[in-house]
């Protein structure tokens, strides 16, 4: 046994030491990731058998509020999460948001859901308490004062606290469970006989994993920027420089110089680019001259729009965000009709078959107190697109930060991972009314919450670097020195790749190793004898076998 793990590398022994923790040692809660999005009759058990909800009193008028009276004490800086099922009478469906009320302090919102009248809908949110509680009440209102419910009933309610060290292991595990994966590479003589000792050096070229950031025509011609941005990301976002106003300020006058040299760079440098985006569903962020276009004017406007964009970006970006931020906003169906957003999908899916579709938009993970981005709305609007036949098949989530909830982040994506559709965080930073250190530990939180939810498909900062500074948070000052928050993104690219591994096969002419998902490169040596190889890590349950002849 002492031989075998002489040869197998630190990260595979760190690996199997952890899953042997989790399986066996580690006595804590493992984190439930179970959603539910349809209404059901009955409602399921309570997740974690209800947690530390063994005494409760469910009180409340009945009418306009329901709630949970806890009588537990909660502890400070502990991250709860919190489920329950809700079923309400008199309206066919409203919106119920849960709030917490401690004697410190109230929290406007925890969760949300979207109930129906005779059948029971999932909640699942949670907090984390600015100071301990002996008293809280967790209460369940309509959102919208103009509807009366008749009746708030609740059942199988969960409260699951783990500790800050509990969490983190919960979401080391779900990284070295779906973003790594077991390798065993084979060496053996063109007889096929098995070679011991041979020394074996392995690298990670590339990574599986897209993680990138937004970028500006501030980076056209700046080689420091340029080789900064390369050593770091796989994956870009133009901010500004692909969006209507930019491409086409005055009508038909239409303009891809910029977005065409930035497009270069990305080529170039092998990087992937979301196409973001073709409309914008804020009138703010139009171009001026189509603000003023009704009917049949803007009909062919919108037509052309498309059809000129995609033509010039056919195949070139992986996304493309159709219709910004329609959850908000509703500039083209005020103008076109109901039905305009589907007629967007529809013709970039003509146009772009094999580009990925998305919705993309704000507070849909960074808070539950929008209720035009509720987890629940977004999710009635992807199912509605889908009853008119559009081919929408990307969740993008901005994630503009205050202060992240990590518990609720947690329940909206394990919701949203109930439809089997790729999700990406596509904007995030953190708002820059914080100081830079607490920029960089928020971000750092978002971070390794995204990166550890195996539904999550890859994640972009909303970083791109001006004179000025960024939106809202920059990684580096001007001269491409790192600030606090880029500091974070460093660290987490050098943790979450494989680097360099050195080893020796065993008797059995074997060296294994764990790696994070992506391109590798082999370099096998055995007496004077030396062959080089690559080999690509996917996605897989199983071991993936790599054999080398010398």
């Amino acid at each position: 046994m002492m031989l075998l793990l002489q040869h197998i590398s630190f990260h595979i022994f760190f690996f199997l030491l952890l899953l042997s923790l989790v399986s066996s040692l580690y006595d804590g809660p493992l984190y439930d990731s179970t959603a539910y999005t349809q209404c059901k009759e009955h409602p399921e058990k309570p997740l974690y058998n209800g947690g530390v909800l063994f005494n409760f009193n469910i009180a409340g008028d009945g009418v306009t509020s329901s709630s949970l009276v806890l009588y537990n004490n909660l502890t400070h800086d502990t991250i709860y999460s919190f489920s329950a099922w809700l079923r309400i009478e008199g309206l066919d469906s409203v919106m119920i948001r849960a709030s917490l009320e401690t004697e410190n302090e109230t929290y406007y919102c925890i969760g949300t859901v979207l109930a129906n009248r005779g059948c029971w809908s999932f909640l699942k949110g949670g907090f984390v308490l600015n100071y301990p509680s002996n008293s809280s009440t967790i209460f369940f209102q309509n959102t919208d004062a103009k509807y009366i419910v008749h009746n708030i009933d609740i059942a199988s309610p969960s409260l699951q606290p783990f500790t800050k060290q509990q969490w983190g292991i919960n979401q080391q595990y779900i990284v070295n469970t779906k973003r790594k994966r077991a390798v065993t590479i084979h060496v053996s003589d063109t007889n096929g006989r098995k070679l011991q000792g041979a020394s074996v050096y392995v690298e990670q070229i590339s990574k599986d994993f897209p993680i990138g950031s937004a970028i500006a025509k501030t980076i056209l011609g700046n080689i420091p920027y340029q080789n900064w941005f390369v050593k770091r990301f796989n994956a870009a976002v133009f901010e500004n420089e692909l969006k209507w106003y930019a491409t086409e300020p005055h009508e038909s006058k239409v303009n891809y110089t910029i977005s065409d040299q930035m497009m270069q760079f990305v080529r170039a440098n092998k990087i992937i680019a979301r196409g973001h985006n073709i409309f914008w569903e804020d009138p703010k962020y139009n171009p001026a001259w189509v603000l003023n276009l009704t009917g049949t004017q803007l009909q062919s406007a919108v037509n052309s729009r498309i059809k000129s964009l995609i033509n010039q970006y056919k195949t070139e970006f992986i996304h493309w965000d159709v219709s910004n931020e329609m959850l908000h906003f509703d500039f083209y169906e005020q103008r076109l009709g109901p039905n305009a957003t589907f007629h967007f999908f529809e013709v970039a899916h003509e146009s772009d078959p094999l580009a990925t579709l998305f919705m993309n938009d704000f507070n849909v993970v960074e808070t539950c107190s929008d209720v035009n981005s509720s987890v629940d709305a977004y999710i009635s609007r992807i199912r509605e697109l889908r009853k008119y036949g559009v081919f929408m098949d990307g969740i993008g989530l901005e994630g503009h930060f205050t202060k992240p909830n990590l518990p609720l982040i947690r329940a909206i994506l394990d919701k949203l991972a109930t439809l089997d559709l790729p999700i990406w965080l596509t904007e995030i930073d953190i708002s820059n009314t914080l100081d830079q250190d607490t920029q960089a530990i928020y971000l750092e939180q978002v971070l390794r919450e995204g990166f550890s939810h195996p539904s999550v498909n890859g994640i972009m900062l909303w970083t791109a670097l001006h004179p000025y500074g960024c939106y809202q948070m920059c990684l580096t000052d001007n001269d491409l020195n790192n600030l606090p928050s880029g500091d974070v993104v460093d660290k987490l690219l050098q943790e979450w790749q494989t680097g360099h591994l050195e080893g020796v096969t065993d008797e059995h002419g074997s060296h294994s190793f764990y790696g994070f998902l992506g391109e590798y490169r082999i370099i096998v040596e055995y007496h004077n004898r030396t062959t080089n190889s690559t080999f690509s890590l996917c996605s897989g349950e199983e071991t993936r076998h790599v054999t080398i002849t010398l």
